[in-house]
């Protein structure tokens, strides 16, 4: 379904009732809603089938303003909310339609029962970065090109793309180097998964970013990248989606790290001792290795020169684009070292 198909649903204040049977026939998603100018979109309500119907036994003409039959404060929804807590908000309240309104309480977009438990097909590519050596997982990645070890009994990258196309994506590109053609003899086309898979080869290792100013040709839709050693359960389509919502030119999947330091901090003036902190815990976001790309960040890019991600999202910056983070809470391993990857075997993927 397209991503816009929700303006369909849009009814300006003021319509008849009448315009809002017509606009819950030709639009399908069985609820209206009023705005209060269908350019600002500010939601002033909602009808539903049962709402005019309700209207119709009381005797409400059809000519009369849908004002007198539209529920004035239905539940709503931010564009940041995950899938998840959707499915538990639209289960508990018993509704199948759930707007999703910005800070201004304008509508930006619209949530479907059948859509939200069936992802929406998303044309959009994943490129997938393996073509690390994986020199800290040694000896395991002597002949075995890390994106391929085994968790719980199949390769990382199988479990990466699997969840991706469980959130709708088919297109993808996997940049291979190092013992790629064990890659490319496992997963071929991507036919066995019901997927397309193409292949970036690089003659040297090009970092996180360079290898994608081999694409050819470019996306012309935005695209997601990630690293071929991490397994999150994060839903990719909501981090698409949270980037079209900002308009970005590139946004990086962030998470919360927390150090604690070891001593007592002791802060100090010249020489007076102006106050204590036992062992504070210092909170910073670390790169997850996850990114959404606008097919213009990669004007950034040199053809065939090494570049890794967080220089590529500095060049962006620098020529004034809008650089964004996403921050992530779902469980998340990046598995650079061998007890990363006993860690891994350790937890059902996807739990």
């Amino acid at each position: 379904m397209d991503n816009q198909f929700w303006r369909k649903a849009l009814l300006p204040a003021g319509a008849s009732i009448q315009d809002a049977i017509r606009n819950l026939d030709e639009s399908g998603l069985q609820i209206a809603l009023v705005v209060a100018d269908t350019g600002t979109g500010v939601l002033r309500g909602t009808v539903t089938d049962g709402d005019v119907r309700r209207g119709l036994l009381r005797g409400v003409d059809l000519q009369s303003s849908v004002d007198e039959i539209m529920y004035t404060n239905p539940m709503v929804v931010p564009p940041e909310m995950g899938r998840d807590m959707v499915l538990h908000l639209m289960r508990a309240n018993k509704i199948h339609q759930l707007p999703v309104v910005d800070g201004e309480h304008r509508v930006v977009g619209l949530h479907i029962w059948d859509e939200v438990i069936a992802p929406t097909a998303r044309p959009n590519t994943i490129i997938i970065m393996a073509g690390g050596q994986g020199k800290r997982l040694r000896p395991f990645t002597a002949d075995c090109p890390k994106p391929m070890l085994p968790v719980a009994g199949k390769p990382m990258l199988e479990h990466i793309i699997e969840r991706a196309k469980d959130d709708g994506f088919v297109n993808f590109v996997l940049a291979v180097h190092y013992l790629g053609h064990m890659i490319k003899e496992y997963f071929g086309d991507g036919e066995r998964w019901g997927i397309r898979i193409d292949y970036l080869e690089e003659d040297a290792p090009l970092g996180t970013a360079g290898a994608m100013s081999l694409l050819n040709p470019i996306p012309d839709l935005p695209f997601m990248v990630t690293n071929g050693d991490v397994l999150t359960d994060v839903r990719y389509s909501e981090m698409l989606d949270f980037h079209l919502h900002h308009r970005a030119a590139a946004t990086m999947a962030v998470r919360q790290h927390e150090w604690q330091h070891p001593f007592g901090v002791v802060q100090t003036e010249g020489v007076n001792i102006i106050g204590f902190e036992e062992k504070p815990v210092h909170r910073t976001h670390v790169n997850a290795g996850i990114y959404v790309l606008e097919p213009e960040a990669l004007a950034a890019l040199n053809k065939g020169e090494p570049c890794d991600m967080p220089t590529l999202f500095e060049r962006l910056a620098r020529r004034g684009k809008t650089t964004i983070a996403y921050p992530m809470h779902e469980p998340w391993l990046d598995v650079g070292r061998p007890d990363d990857l006993e860690k891994a075997n350790s937890i059902k993927p996807g739990a």
